[in-house]
């Protein structure tokens, strides 16, 4: 260990203390999610358990914990039946097709598994407003009507205001934008729904929090409830949707699978009316770092994940990214998935063909929207470009 990395590591700040500028807000979800997932023994569930939760019309969260676990391993084809029964049932065959727009990639956190993070030498950048249109209006051709803007998570060199005109930008030419950036107070948050942002993804990484201390050694990223309670900060700000995920292979991906469904379980709960989205990201390599892979997390294993989002939660979007192959892209939007990514590029201004900083992590698929649409259809499927419209 070098002595830059020594000294970060000795005087690492206390991460479940939040910061002054941190909002506090009154909710228990939090305690739950993290006594359930500590009580959580996947080992414990047998044959027996999996076949009663795939006979149960609304699987509790038992059941849930029995989809994720091992013993389930021999049942994924009928997972994978129920969970297909289960999307059409709910979303038909329409399949919603997006594309990221990574604005800049400043970031003040020291994330040891993330490309953008501050100590990484990386060339970093910040689009202007004009490039922001331009690239939007790139984007906007090619049919879209949908965009999640991100950013690194630097407040400095990516502030509320600096998003807020993006989103202001992006309603010109889409009807749904997302974000994924830095966690925001619930005012903040407001700020950029009345910019136009409809939905906020964030992903806790690990809900492990012992883990989540070793693998966050700086910035406000490393205040672990802070980042736990942004989606419901969210949703208080007047978000109408909010999205979840863990990064699989960060820790024990079967736990923090469940964290993750029994958060969104829960809030949802608490606000029926909240959309709720789940993504399923795996490791990927990232610059400087190309050892960085999901250790335990194979595709059989990320399959049974996201049949299990699927049957317990059968309301909820669910997004495949790029950080998969198109293989398995192509075929988990026959199954689970009903949100894909199509035309992705990571860096920072790429759509244009001007990319002027680097990306976070390494694509699998690079498909064009056309031929992630082109697809979509050759499956039977419906390519879906937007499915809200302001009135």
């Amino acid at each position: 260990m070098d002595e830059f990395n020594a000294d970060v590591v000795e005087n690492r700040t206390d991460h479940m203390k939040y910061l002054p500028d941190m909002e506090v807000i009154e909710s228990d979800i939090m305690e739950q999610v993290i006594s359930g997932m500590e009580a959580y023994d996947y080992d414990k569930y047998t044959e027996a358990d999996v076949k009663r939760a795939l006979s149960k019309d609304k699987p509790d969260a038992e059941d849930f914990g029995a989809l994720l676990s091992p013993a389930a391993t021999p049942f994924i084809e009928e997972m994978a039946v129920r969970a297909q029964l289960e999307t059409r049932k709910h979303f038909g065959n329409s399949i919603n097709i997006f594309t990221p727009l990574y604005i800049a990639n400043y970031c003040e956190n020291y994330c040891i598994y993330c490309g953008f993070n501050c100590h990484n030498n990386i060339k970093r950048a910040r689009l202007s407003f004009d490039e922001i249109e331009a690239e939007m209006k790139v984007i906007a051709d090619t049919g879209l009507q949908e965009v999640l803007i991100l950013t690194g998570e630097s407040k400095k060199m990516s502030d509320v205001e600096y998003i807020g005109e993006a989103c202001k930008i992006a309603r010109k030419y889409f009807k749904v934008i997302g974000l994924e950036v830095y966690p925001m107070n619930s005012d903040e948050y407001a700020y950029l729904h009345k910019c136009g942002a409809d939905y906020v993804t964030v992903f806790q990484e690990t809900y492990n929090s012992d883990k989540y201390e070793t693998l966050h050694l700086a910035g406000h990223k490393r205040v672990f409830p802070y980042r736990f309670n942004s989606q419901e900060r969210a949703i208080m700000g007047g978000m109408r949707g909010v999205g979840f995920a863990a990064l699989l292979g960060l820790a024990d991906f079967r736990k923090d699978a469940y964290a993750v469904g029994t958060h969104a379980y829960l809030l949802q709960k608490k606000y029926p009316h909240a959309e709720i989205a789940f993504s399923c990201p795996r490791l990927r390599p990232i610059i400087n770092n190309d050892k960085i892979n999901p250790k335990d997390v194979h595709e059989t294993q990320l399959l049974q994940v996201v049949c299990a989002y699927r049957i317990f939660m059968p309301f909820a979007s669910i997004t495949i990214s790029t950080r998969e192959c198109e293989r398995f892209r192509n075929n988990v939007i026959n199954i689970a998935a009903t949100k894909i990514s199509g035309g992705v590029n990571v860096g920072i201004g790429g759509h244009t063909g001007e990319e002027k900083g680097d990306e976070q992590f390494e694509i699998s698929d690079g498909r064009t929207v056309e031929e992630v649409y082109d697809a979509i259809i050759k499956q039977g499927l419906q390519p879906v470009m937007s499915d809200y419209i302001y009135v």
